[in-house]
């Protein structure tokens, strides 16, 4: 368990929070591309609880400004999105997609307010089906990179997203922690002997146990773990592996399946919000799966579970996600809620806008959460008073050569090395000498 400054210090993220201060070193996914169109509606996007409204230009090129409008602080969500920019509807003033005030119809001709009047904007870039931007000091800001999920221009990506009312660290630490799938997800993901995928059980995985032995290995990005599990077949002789890559602070790639591989994308909106995506992309040799059909799979269909805000309006607290005791009793379903990010989402609202952790009691399998923590808070001390950003530390590694990984292995086989690429195994011995070194220090 953590203590309550520690707590406070992983979760909060908005204003001079050092949390939020250090997530805004990095590229933020702030809203998926598919919300913008050209001289579509603006949209409302909250990042680190400040607000912010985000649109597509008439050239195709988008903009993230502060929703307030510098004049008389109307919304500028409620605005004109024509001829290449942003206009309010209370007096016309009208900005581009840097923030630029390029009319201004109730000041006189000859007024030098427009020079004065820029507008708070943020650089904004598009890869991986979203629209990122950057909310860190400008002279400190990265070179923006592709995500995991896009390594090729050709990957095809899947996403479902939704809002949800509570802290980003809770619903991480879901990302990061493989013992819950055998309970929780047992429904969905079935034991199966062979190769159940070739039936299309995608989900199927080739063991019944539930006490998973976790085992961590820290990275320069965030870090790798392993839930490493009794196969049905050869168990004296193999293990099944399933290996969860954190790359801080917004992404964890989980174990993929057959037919594609997994990512889930965790974004502050504020303290107590935030944004949740859950994203299939296959590679070449993959099947894949289209975007209609992946939110059917997750129950996140747009207009029909969540809103064209993605926000959620079928299942929520309030109505106990629709939760069926029938199907619970008669078998068919162990939480009673179809759809594998809703029963997560039931789990982490349940325990409040931002959990108590100083009133845990965690067990073995909850090693890789205690990791998740102490990375998390060391990086924001050593960001405190180093200035140093997690991440951004040499050697690098793109991002696009970082893996997940499942499968059935022989137990003499390091599962240190399974699924990464040669960049990262090279970096991942370096990381490992040097903790040796400073071990025996």
């Amino acid at each position: 368990m953590l203590s309550a400054p520690e707590n406070e210090l992983l979760c909060r993220v908005e204003g001079e929070a050092p949390m939020g201060r250090l997530m805004r070193r990095h590229w933020v996914p702030a809203i998926l591309s598919e919300q913008l169109a050209p001289d579509g509606a603006p949209v409302r996007v909250q990042l680190f609880g400040e607000k912010l409204v985000a649109f597509r230009d008439s050239n195709g090129k988008t903009g993230l400004l502060g929703e307030s409008c510098p004049h008389r602080k109307a919304s500028l969500a409620f605005g004109r999105n024509e001829e290449c920019g942003l206009r309010c509807l209370y007096h016309g003033w009208k900005f581009d997609t840097d923030g630029n005030v390029v009319d201004m119809p109730s000041e006189p001709k000859a007024s030098a307010l427009p020079e004065k009047a820029k507008h708070l904007s943020y650089p904004t870039r598009e890869c991986g089906g979203f629209v990122w931007t950057y909310m860190g000091p400008p002279e400190a800001m990265p070179e923006f990179e592709a995500p995991p999920w896009a390594p090729h221009a050709a990957t095809r990506i899947s996403i479902a997203k939704i809002e949800l009312p509570c802290n980003w660290a809770q619903i991480m630490e879901g990302q990061i922690d493989s013992a819950h799938s055998s309970t929780l997800h047992s429904s969905d993901m079935r034991p199966a002997k062979g190769e159940a995928t070739s039936k299309g059980e995608y989900w199927v995985r080739p063991s019944t146990d539930k006490n998973p032995r976790i085992q961590v290995q820290l990275t320069n990005y965030g870090m790798r773990y392993a839930a490493i599990r009794r196969p049905i077949t050869n168990a004296s002789t193999h293990d099944y592996v399933r290996i969860t890559t954190f790359v801080a602070p917004f992404f964890a790639l989980i174990a993929p399946v057959s037919s594609y591989n997994l990512t889930t994308v965790i974004v502050p909106r504020s303290d107590t919000s935030s944004y949740f995506h859950f994203i299939a992309w296959a590679d070449a040799d993959q099947p894949g799966i289209d975007t209609d059909a992946w939110r059917k799979f997750c129950y996140l269909v747009v207009g029909v579970d969540v809103d064209h805000q993605f926000r959620p309006i079928k299942r929520h607290a309030h109505n106990d996600y629709l939760q069926d005791r029938a199907l619970m009793a008669d078998g068919t379903s162990f939480p009673g809620v179809p759809g594998i990010p809703n029963q997560d989402i039931m789990m982490w609202e349940s325990m409040g806008p931002i959990a108590d952790r100083t009133q845990e009691r965690l067990g073995a399998s909850d090693i890789a959460i205690v990791q998740f923590r102490r990375s998390m808070l060391d990086a924001v001390r050593v960001f405190q008073e180093e200035g140093r950003v997690i991440g951004q530390v040499e050697p690098h590694i793109p991002q696009v050569k970082l893996r997940s990984y499942q499968g059935v292995v022989e137990k003499t086989v390091p599962w240190r090395t399974l699924g990464a690429s040669d960049e990262e195994v090279q970096v991942l011995a370096g990381v490992e000498d040097d903790e040796m070194a400073g071990a025996a220090a």
